[in-house]
């Protein structure tokens, strides 16, 4: 009995794995903010680059699977909900990176991921999806950390309003992909849904870099640099540990586990732009990880 008990509550290797991917994808994509900020062309181009340059080391992951890329897409539904998520995140792309330039990096950094608010309520209201106690006591937690890293809340209102409403539009786009995504999950490969999401982003987001900056090339080697670090480490390395670790996890942990961006963030921007880590981002940092641990209980 003992024995049978311990081996319900030992996680099972396949979840171990998936959280651990889940954090260094969460990881990878809290660079994203730094490539943004030093990036030479606009934020619609360079979230075209994003998803464009991402697709070559998909594409070499996707033709490396060969017949073991799982499923194929048959009717034409299928191709629908492929190509949804690719639709949804060009535009998380495109808000996010606007309101990067249109208020502080710190109220941007923490209104974009309040996607986990908007994931537990769509999937509350919409997909039946269970939340308890615990989870929203991580999740409240996690969010208060969030306060914390950015300056208490009075750092709320220093950046424009206006900068700080398109942020909050990022995170219900995201909250959107990262639930398109887990359902996909159940039923396509990870290669074949990043594959498809990846290609219909580029599409979508390049006539908003083509008609509304006209600039869409980086005029320097660093310049381009920039733009392959975001798409090789952000997109085609976070995305891809993101999608694979949504087949063992629920979204709304997911989610909650991608609040750790803002505290990379911070890290990066310490250790890159010289911007210091003070008392609060140390203690928020601390309190999201401690959000995180609780959630997983929940």
């Amino acid at each position: 009995m003992s024995q049978a008990a311990s081996t319900i509550a030992e996680p099972p290797a396949s979840n171990r794995l998936a959280l651990v991917a889940l954090i260094i994808g969460g990881a990878a994509i809290g660079g994203s903010p730094i490539f943004v900020r030093l990036s030479e062309v606009g934020p619609m181009a360079t979230a075209f680059w994003r998803v464009a340059l991402a697709l070559i080391p998909i594409l070499i992951f996707s033709f490396s699977k060969g017949k073991d890329a799982g499923p194929k897409p048959e009717k034409l539904s299928d191709y629908a909900l492929l190509i949804l998520p690719g639709i949804v995140l060009s535009m998380d792309l495109a808000a996010w990176h606007l309101s990067i330039t249109m208020t502080s990096v710190a109220n941007a950094t923490l209104l974009a991921n309040l996607a986990p608010v908007f994931v537990t309520v769509i999937g509350l209201l919409f997909f039946g999806a269970a939340v308890t106690r615990v989870f929203v006591l991580g999740l409240v937690l996690a969010l208060a950390g969030l306060v914390i890293l950015k300056g208490g809340p009075a750092g709320l209102g220093n950046g424009d309003l206006s900068g700080d409403g398109v942020a909050v539009i990022a995170a219900v786009f995201y909250a959107g992909y990262i639930l398109a995504i887990g359902k996909l999950r159940s039923r396509f490969d990870t290669a074949r849904i990043m594959l498809w999401s990846t290609a219909s982003a580029a599409v979508c987001i390049f006539p908003l870099g083509f008609f509304y900056e006209g600039h869409m090339l980086p005029l320097t080697a660093k310049g381009w640099a920039i733009v392959l670090g975001l798409a090789f480490v952000s997109h085609a390395g976070g995305q891809v540990a993101i999608a694979y670790a949504l087949a063992y996890l629920p979204a709304a942990f997911s989610s909650l586990t991608l609040l750790l961006q803002p505290v990379v963030a911070a890290i990066l921007a310490w250790v890159l732009l010289s911007e210091p880590i003070g008392p609060m981002q140390a203690i928020g940092g601390a309190v999201v990880l401690a959000g995180i641990l609780v959630a997983r209980r929940g």
